[in-house]
């Protein structure tokens, strides 16, 4: 009775309504800024479509490119993160912002490999610290009881990109086929998916604030409530085992959380590159019905993402949130290799292996909260993406190199589905004690 009771006071009523108020305020525009993140970093996956045949390019010579991206991301995100750390969120994500839209559009002068790998290494450089300083920076705004949700919520925007992105990028292909202005249909798309990220950029100046204290759009008692509850949090937090960023690189169970991210992003990578091509080898070749059939598996991801992230705070329970995801990523996966030919069973895998792949994102964040603490959580943060990005290289250049030596695909996913496997095993021996917030 008396947990009722408190869960229905009016201060609770009270705080819950000011994080909605913040959630409202803050959640929204970093959701449709991530979008174009991932829309940029993915829609490569469609330019090959007609990319390869125009530059001569082999599918391996791909897989590298697409992958050498990750190169540079990994080089700089632990620098730009601590860079965010001295800079202040706001004007540090701008800039990236600003920076990578302009290089991702550039991907248009693209004229064979070199300028390929050149352009997909900078481009990957410029955009590294802004997925882990979003997360550092909704940690500066939840509590973790709420992180789950407000987490879910903004990379939401990785499978709506996939549902707006793959049918945009094959009407783009199709609609720009005749090659207005002198530029094929693969120019048009990196120009036009590339820009709108620049304005987006300059607006973050305006519509965000770095820290709670900051917020003129949250009343004086919001802000005091919203700070208390802040603080609270990080009381009631176990002891960390990484405090500052050298022990961070001392700490085994940093390492292990960088191995798990790897384990879920290989399989997300090989969705998000090849599903196009997966598509199109089951029988499928017209450009904008490729399209509109990538865009199930991450409707689906979608909503399966929304519900394990409320049902992963309402329970506070973390670790079978991530497990049961990844279970359902290495089920599809090897499903879809046993069955590349039939559309109809590959597609239906292929929609449960990117349900549980892109859901185990947001779940996977909310359990680094039991191991950095806040003056830990930059550089922490940051290093655990980059390890999680290596599979962003290795994983499409992986499928790249078995396609071109096997003619298939199904061995790489095949040995996605084993690696899924594998992070369900590093998430069970967590203690739940732990991370179970």
């Amino acid at each position: 009775m008396h947990a009722v009771s408190v869960a229905s006071s009016p201060a609770v009523d009270r705080l819950d309504a000011t994080f909605r108020k913040v959630a409202g305020r803050v959640v929204p525009y970093i959701f449709v800024c991530y979008l174009f993140n991932y829309l940029d970093r993915v829609n490569v996956g469609f330019a090959k479509l007609d990319m390869l045949d125009a530059l001569h390019m082999s599918e391996r010579a791909y897989g590298l490119g697409a992958g050498i991206f990750f190169l540079g991301y990994i080089a700089c995100g632990v620098p730009s993160n601590l860079m965010l750390q001295r800079v202040g969120a706001r004007r540090w994500l701008a800039m990236i912002m600003v920076v990578w839209g302009l290089l991702s559009a550039a991907q248009m002068f693209v004229a064979g490999p070199a300028s390929f790998y050149l352009l997909r290494f900078v481009t990957g450089a410029a955009e590294a610290g802004f997925f882990p300083g979003l997360v550092l920076y909704l940690t500066r705004w939840f509590p973790s009881a709420r992180q789950g949700r407000a987490l879910t919520l903004f990379m939401a925007a990785i499978p709506l990109s996939g549902v707006v992105g793959g049918p945009l990028s094959g009407w783009m292909l199709a609609h720009f086929a005749r090659a207005p202005g002198g530029l094929a249909a693969w120019q048009w798309l990196f120009l036009l998916q590339g820009l709108p990220t620049v304005v987006l950029g300059l607006g973050m100046l305006v519509l965000l604030s770095d820290r709670v204290e900051q917020a003129a759009w949250l009343a004086p008692e919001e802000r005091a409530a919203v700070g208390e509850a802040l603080r609270r949090d990080r009381l009631e937090q176990p002891k960390q085992l990484a405090d500052g960023f050298g022990a961070v690189l001392r700490n085994p169970a940093v390492w292990m959380l960088g191995l798990l991210y790897f384990c879920i992003q290989a399989g997300v990578y090989a969705i998000n590159f090849w599903l196009p091509t997966i598509i199109r080898s089951s029988g499928i070749h017209d450009a904008a019905t490729i399209g509109w059939l990538s865009a199930v598996p991450y409707l689906a991801a979608g909503l399966f993402m929304i519900v394990m992230g409320r049902s992963a705070d309402r329970l506070r329970e973390r670790r079978w949130h991530l497990a049961v995801p990844l279970l359902m990523a290495a089920a599809g996966l090897a499903v879809a290799a046993r069955f590349p030919d039939s559309l109809p069973v590959a597609l239906g895998a292929l929609t449960v292996a990117t349900a549980g792949a892109l859901t185990g994102l947001p779940m996977f964040w909310p359990l680094c909260n039991g191991y950095l603490s806040p003056a830990a959580a930059a550089g922490g943060l940051a290093l655990i993406n980059s390890m999680g990005q290596l599979a962003g290289f290795a994983s499409p250049y992986l499928v790249g190199w078995i396609k071109d030596a096997t003619q298939r695909t199904d061995g790489a996913l095949a040995l996605l589905a084993a690696m899924a496997v594998l992070g369900v095993v590093l998430v069970l021996r967590m203690p739940a004690s732990r991370v179970n917030r």
